[in-house]
């Protein structure tokens, strides 16, 4: 048996633990708790593919065990979190929304795992599944937080987790393209404006995380898909190109 590394994928044991203890949470109805765990989970998952880079570290298996956890944390968890915390009362309904959430999220993983040497990285085909969890979790401690929505109010808050779990298993398998701003050269020089915009970010995060994080994550996807609808109605539209003329021979 090859050799593994162990920083890296204890970073991503982390990231399964955070998933595990978010199911378990959710079970318990548990929901904020749960919700936080997969925010927890996506800040290892960020991190993992790091340390193992600047270790020199990767590895085919970080790579197999990464999806595998990402599974659990960005797949199972949410859907989980989704139907205990508000898809229940749909009865059948609302459990073959959350197994549509969790098997989209699977053929997310199995999808990007194919295409990652094809692909251009700076864009994300279809909405990454840390970044649509995260919407769910952010969602759920921001309805903790403001009781928005309520259940007695003109959207109640079933039919947005019911709308949450379609309209974002939907956008994990579609090939709409979201910035992954993984080839974004952070060390380059810019204005001041932005960086004051960072720090703004920042600050909000720290006083009220649990209303700008669902914040920023909502302003992501709408942005992203704001730009996607101004390039097809300017004749533009946005196509994945290959960085290599043929895929990956088996």
């Amino acid at each position: 048996m090859r050799k593994i590394y162990i920083i890296p994928n204890l970073v991503t044991t982390a990231n399964l633990y955070c998933g595990f203890t978010s199911i378990t949470s959710a079970i318990r109805q548990d929901f904020t708790a749960a919700a936080w765990f997969i925010v927890a989970a996506a800040v290892f998952d960020a991190l993992d593919g790091r340390v193992a880079r600047l270790a020199k570290a990767t590895s085919k298996f970080g790579v197999e065990y990464d999806s595998l956890s990402d599974l659990v944390s960005f797949g199972m968890a949410p859907g989980l979190l989704l139907y205990t915390w508000a898809l229940e009362p749909y009865g059948r309904l609302g459990a073959l929304a959350s197994f549509l959430y969790v098997c989209c999220a699977a053929l997310r993983l199995a999808r990007f795992n194919v295409n990652t040497e094809t692909v251009s990285k700076a864009y994300f085909q279809g909405v990454a599944s840390p970044i649509a969890a995260g919407t769910v979790a952010t969602f759920v401690i921001f309805n903790a937080a403001t009781g928005l929505p309520n259940d007695g109010g003109w959207i109640p808050r079933e039919a947005i987790a019911l709308t949450l779990a379609l309209a974002l298993g939907s956008l994990m398998v579609s090939n709409v393209p979201f910035p992954s701003f993984k080839e974004l050269n952070w060390r380059s020089r810019s204005s001041f404006g932005y960086l004051m915009i960072a720090v703004m970010i920042m600050v909000l995060i720290a006083v009220r995380p649990e209303i700008t994080l669902f914040v920023v994550t909502a302003l992501y996807l709408v942005a992203s898909l704001g730009w996607n609808l101004y390039r097809i109605a300017t004749g533009r539209p946005l196509v994945l190109k290959p960085i290599k003329e043929n895929a990956l021979k088996e």
